[in-house]
Formats: structure tokens, C-alpha cells, sequence
């Protein structure tokens, strides 16, 4: 069964040759040139993975792929780009691109990262950590670790708001601003606290800060275990 794929990328070579690529490779792909038009069709759900360009004509890729995890999207997604510099690679990591590939590239190589990625998310999505409201455990396999009350809020005010980052003001006002807390900083001492409880196993997702809008869950979020 071929596995759905969107290119976004407005070099129309380019596009043609990733496609008939893809295609030997098990794929169908579609493509896209404009950031917005893709954006709302990797939100149908109907991709498995994308791959994006950096420099989308007026359009940035960059924008796109922070767009779409902003949006809890969480299909692997790989960046393609002439800029090599460490900056330029660090920069779509730190949008949200789960790699990034430098052109001239080897196609056989993209393909290896493409599937690397897509690996990477089938077991997430089947190994998901779980969060029990009444005893305020985290667990995940073998791991499991018990939050206080304010940590379980925390992250489940996280978890409630999926890939989205959350300024710290605004959970601060949430979970402390009625008690007259004094300083926003309590929020990171807290996110400290559940970052080091979840260094005690691998529960598939970690607590990633975005400079200048906040704290958001990268990964496969925990489910609610129901009663």
C-alpha cells in the first residue's frame, strides 16, 4: 500500500523529480507551492509525512512547519534547502522539521531520513504514555512516576493544549494567579520539576520551550486514562 506524501515546494523541476522519485520508492505524492493551501490540506489528515522547502517563493517554509505544530500537527516532516550553515539547519529544527536535508542531496539518502522519521512516529503512536487523574501517575511500558498536584495541572493544562505553545504568563494566570503567587518564575521552577521526573524514563515526549511564546509537549502526548 503506497503511503501518502505531500511535497511543498515551488520548483516545478524540483517537484517533478521528487515525485517520479517517490513513486519508485512506494509513494504517492502530491505537491503544493503556496504555504497556506498546504497548511489546510495537511490538516485533513490525509498525509502520513511531508516535505517541505525552506524558500517558498514569497512564502516561507519555515513559517509553515511552526504553523503546523503550533497547530498539533505531528506527521514527520523533513525540510529541504541550499542554505547549509549550522544556523540555517538549526533554525528549521527549531521550527518544528523533524530533519533537514541540504540540496544537491542523494536521493537515496533522503528516502533513508524520510523513512528514519516515519519509524520514529509509527512507534510513538502506538506507545503512548498514559496519565491517571486519581492517583496522578505517569506511566509508559515500564516507567512510571508519581506528579503532585501542581505538576499533574501542569501538564495536563499541556496536554490540553497538544503541540501549542503556552506563554508562561498565561498558565501562570491559570494555575497560581488566584492563590496571589508573586512571580511568574514559579512556572518554570515547576516545568523544572516535571522535566526531571520525566529524565526517569522515556515516556515519548518532553516539555520543549519556544523562545519568545512558551512551553508546548513534543512528542506523542499522554492520554487520559478514564476511571
Amino acid at each position: 500500500m503506497s503511503k501518502q506524501l505531500l511535497i511543498v515546494e515551488d520548483d516545478p523541476e524540483i517537484t517533478s523529480a521528487l515525485m517520479r522519485g517517490l513513486a519508485l520508492h512506494g509513494y504517492e505524492a502530491e505537491a503544493e507551492n503556496r504555504a497556506g493551501r498546504a497548511l489546510a490540506r495537511l490538516e485533513r489528515g490525509r498525509f502520513s509525512c511531508a516535505i517541505v522547502d525552506v524558500m517558498l517563493g514569497t512564502d516561507s517554509g519555515l513559517s509553515l512547519v511552526r504553523e503546523a505544530r503550533e497547530r498539533g500537527l505531528t506527521l514527520p516532516i523533513l525540510m529541504l534547502s541550499a542554505l547549509s550553515d549550522v544556523e540555517d539547519r538549526a533554525a528549521g529544527l527549531e521550527a518544528g522539521a523533524d530533519d533537514y536535508v541540504v540540496k544537491p542531496f542523494s536521493f537515496d539518502e533522503l528516502v533513508a531520513r524520510l523513512r528514519v522519521q516515519e519509524a520514529r512516529a509509527d512507534h510513538r503512536q502506538v506507545a503512548a504514555a498514559t496519565l491517571c487523574p486519581r492517583e496522578r501517575v505517569l506511566r509508559r511500558g515500564g516507567d512510571a512516576v508519581t506528579l503532585t498536584e501542581r505538576e499533574y495541572a501542569l501538564l495536563a493544562l499541556l496536554i490540553e493544549h497538544g503541540g501549542m505553545a503556552q506563554p508562561r504568563h498565561a498558565i501562570f494566570d491559570a494555575l497560581w494567579a488566584a492563590e496571589g503567587s508573586a512571580s511568574e518564575n514559579v512556572v518554570d521552577v515547576y516545568i523544572g520539576y516535571l522535566r526531571r521526573k520525566l529524565a526517569e524514563g522515556d515516556f515519548g515526549f518532553e516539555i520543549k520551550t519556544i523562545r519568545s511564546k512558551g512551553f508546548c509537549l513534543d512528542g506523542v502526548a499522554p492520554r487520559l486514562k478514564t476511571p
